[in-house]
């Protein structure tokens, strides 16, 4: 095998995967604007909505630990398979890690190839604000004004910059449990132009507000919102409860509203509604976005969007992003799979690229077996190893 070959053989021409860093993505934000980013994967998240029976669904793929939870996430249609890693461990701050930490990847259907991977840490945050505001948009009173935001922590900037420049949102109500969170959001909304009331409770939170979002990170049933918090003509954008067994919203107030959902089967297993009988009524929020089903009726019903996020939606971010790379020429190659001369000679990787074969590899590996055999067994193996000449 000659020196030529063995370069080739190691060589990625032929398989481009694109490779988006943190800062690729976060290139892409400073480039087109905070706003305009979330607007643009919104706009995409409903495009690929409208394409709902396109798309081989399935709800995530979750191990759950005491600590928190790991997933996978796939969606696909004709030509492109799409899945995200995610975690989500509310106590990782005490680590100093982030609560949710992703990254995923879009391959071509047709060869199995993968053509982009990325970071999916700051791009969840974009996407589920994105989700937020097209559903608000549908949901919303077109009027709203105020915004309640429970739950301050690394989600909660993205939802407010996203219903500022979606939604004309202007006011701001803060609460959580950790008032230094509430203060740190209130200075990034004042420092954008925004105004920012820090509240006692949650409830105090709900007062006046057009639009109430819930972002809590804790892993239990909880009861953020009550009954009597939310005024006639309210939109609850529920976004922390996403798991079995944690939630945010009383029973109650689900029962009192019309709720809409991703993708039902997940929704029923993850979301609020897992608190709810298994045929309590809930709308797939593609059906509203196609016009086969209403979304508000009237200005004084109380709409609930349960969300726990879907695998389309990091499809359609995915594909924003990766478009935007082209555009602004960020990314880096990524050598993630062999281009091999002949796909059948994978062992060409690893072979001597000077003597066309690797006798020292397999020399070295079979020694290093006997030697450590003969340690563990007590005595010298004679027979049934061949270690090449």
């Amino acid at each position: 095998m000659s020196l030529t070959m063995h370069t080739n053989a190691l060589s990625n021409s032929h398989l481009p995967t694109l490779f988006l860093s943190t800062n690729d993505i976060a290139a892409v934000v400073r480039a087109r604007g905070l706003g305009p980013v979330i607007a643009g994967v919104a706009a995409c998240i409903e495009q690929d909505f409208l394409r709902w029976g396109d798309f081989d669904k399935s709800a995530r793929v979750a191990n759950h630990s005491k600590d928190g939870v790991i997933e996978l996430m796939p969606v696909s249609d004709d030509t492109t398979y799409s899945v995200k890693y995610v975690n989500g461990h509310p106590k990782n701050h005490l680590r100093h890690l982030p609560t949710v930490m992703a990254f995923g990847w879009l391959s071509r259907v047709d060869t199995g190839a993968p053509t982009l991977v990325s970071e999916l840490t700051l791009t969840t945050a974009i996407r589920t604000a994105a989700m937020s505001c097209l559903v608000a948009k549908h949901l919303a009173r077109p009027n709203s004004r105020t915004m309640a935001i429970i739950g301050n922590g690394a989600q909660s900037e993205f939802q407010c910059m996203g219903f500022a420049h979606v939604m004309g949102i202007t006011h701001f109500r803060l609460f959580d449990v950790d008032a230094a969170a509430s203060h740190k959001l209130a200075a990034h909304l004042q420092a954008a132009g925004l105004q920012a009331t820090l509240c006692r409770d949650a409830g105090h939170a709900c007062e006046g507000a057009d639009i109430v979002t819930t972002v809590t990170a804790d892993k239990t049933n909880a009861l953020v919102i009550q009954p009597g918090m939310l005024g006639a003509g309210t939109h609850l954008n529920a976004v922390g409860g996403d798991c079995p067994g944690k939630t945010e919203i009383h029973p109650e107030v689900l029962a009192n509203g019309r709720v809409f959902v991703e993708f039902e089967p997940q929704t029923r297993i993850e979301g609020d509604i897992q608190r709810m009988a298994s045929d309590f009524a809930v709308t797939e929020l593609w059906r509203v976005f196609n016009g086969t089903a209403t979304g508000r009726s009237n200005n004084t019903e109380i709409t609930v969007f349960d969300s726990v996020g879907f695998a389309l939606e990091d499809y359609s971010a995915l594909r924003y992003m990766g478009q935007a790379a082209h555009d602004l020429d960020l990314g880096q190659p990524l050598a993630l799979i062999p281009a091999l001369a002949d796909p059948k000679n994978l062992f060409a990787l690893v072979e001597d690229a000077g003597a066309g074969h690797a006798p020292a590899l397999v020399a070295g590996v079979a020694s290093g077996l006997q030697s450590g055999l003969s340690n563990r067994l007590g005595h010298p193996l004679s027979h049934g190893l061949t270690t090449g000449s």
